[in-house]
């Protein structure tokens, strides 16, 4: 299954044994397992439904003294978290839930200019029922300016297969002028080359996977710079970030498992679920990119029909832009190790609720952003490398030839 939703960041802790489990689906869901137990209480309702995010989810160019609040009709809140995305660097946002636990509102009364906000919210319902969701907005940018939104995080330990992404408000015309404002180096030192997609979007990366310990930093010397006619840009700001140990795990989808290795070393092989013939997984290699603990996953968000809603998948990893997901699947237990059924995810076994001795959970516990998974025998293409971070499935010296300064 491939689903789509903005990006937000966990990482998860590094622990080595070898281990063989069995069970798991893809985050997306089979017809012949059956629907899921509601308690009696019938089709619970959707978690828009029941928690309402004032600025509507995807809004652009938020104003500053735009109304910003959560809550919900009946129930209560059980965690609010807001994270602002402003000059390359993530900060929460302090809030607070009103006493009856139906509202959230942060204690700064104006928005930031400029920024991206994350929202995760987990609630019950007036049934006891959990539900959860994620929501991003973007606040407004003063007239002829851009930026660029960066990842990874500013200080943030991720996997060697971490790729620089900086993803333009605007569509940028002069991109030799933007590449060249934009400085990405390391230690120890490596050759690191950028590589633009399109208009709207730029990556840094060096020709193999980084060495575990390096350190690299990101500059960006944007203020003032034309992007386009008339069009200048906004930052000024320097940040880095640490590559962690060595994790890439290899998915085979005829044979339904993962091994996953780490620095080398095989750690786990794991029984998986991949898609369904209708519905492959794409083969190559792809970075984890968001993590998230508990997520809903909707058929139609990704240009199916009404196979599937589940509005609580645990320990959900995002693999491509497009909604290719690695999660944990607590409604085809039987699937993992025996046969493909997701709509295109990869699928561990889990329970209702995430657990941390299921196969998903040891795997998302073990798991940082930046971490590579790459598919193998699936009946499916290759991956875009501008699905996600999949420049990785592209050579070397077409990467370079990416670079708009000649």
């Amino acid at each position: 299954m491939r689903h789509v939703q903005g990006r937000a960041r966990r990482a998860g802790a590094a622990l080595a044994a070898v281990l063989t489990w069995a069970g798991l689906l893809s985050g997306c869901t089979s017809g012949a397992t059956g629907g899921i137990d509601l308690g009696g209480l019938g089709k619970p309702p959707a978690p828009e439904d029941v928690i309402r995010v004032l600025p509507d989810d995807g809004s652009k160019g938020v104003r500053q003294d735009s109304r910003f609040r959560v809550r919900v009709p009946s129930g209560r809140l059980e965690s609010v978290k807001v994270v602002k995305s402003q000059d390359a660097q993530d900060t929460p946002v302090p809030g607070h839930v009103s006493d009856d636990g139906l509202r959230w509102e942060p204690d700064e009364a104006r928005l930031a200019l400029a920024a991206k906000y994350t929202v995760d919210v987990v609630a019950l319902d007036g049934h006891g029922r959990r539900s959860a969701r994620h929501t991003t907005f973007t606040t407004y940018v003063p007239d002829e300016r851009f930026i660029g939104y960066v990842s990874p995080e500013n200080r943030s330990t991720v996997g060697t297969g971490m790729i620089v992404s900086l993803e333009f408000n605007r569509e940028i015309e002069n991109r030799s002028a933007v590449e060249r404002a934009v400085h990405v180096t390391s230690k120890p030192p490596v050759e690191i080359r950028p590589h633009w997609f399109g208009k709207g979007r730029l990556d840094f990366r060096p020709e193999r996977y980084w060495r575990p310990g390096t350190q690299v930093t990101v500059a960006l010397r944007l203020r003032d710079v034309e992007g386009a006619p008339g069009v200048y840009g906004l930052q000024y700001k320097t940040f880095s970030f640490t590559v962690g140990r060595s994790q890439v795990s290899l998915v085979d989808a005829a044979r339904h498992t993962m091994q996953v290795r780490r620095d080398g070393e095989l750690l786990a092989t794991v029984p998986i679920t991949a898609g369904a013939p209708r519905t492959t997984t794409y083969n190559g290699k792809m970075v984890v990119s968001e993590m998230l603990e508990v997520t809903r996953m909707n058929s139609r968000t990704v240009g199916f029909g009404g196979e599937y809603d589940i509005p609580d998948v645990p320990h959900a990893m995002r693999l491509t832009d497009s909604g290719t997901f690695l999660h944990g699947n607590y409604w085809a237990p039987d699937a993992p190790g025996k046969v493909n059924v997701s709509h295109g995810c990869v699928g561990l076994r889990d329970v209702k609720g995430g657990g941390s001795d299921t196969p998903a959970g040891w795997f998302f516990d073990r798991s940082l952003i930046g971490d590579v998974v790459e598919v193998v025998h699936s009946n499916d293409k290759k991956v875009a490398p501008d699905n996600g971070l999949g420049g990785w499935n592209m050579g070397w010296k077409e990467w370079k030839a990416g670079s708009a300064v000649k």
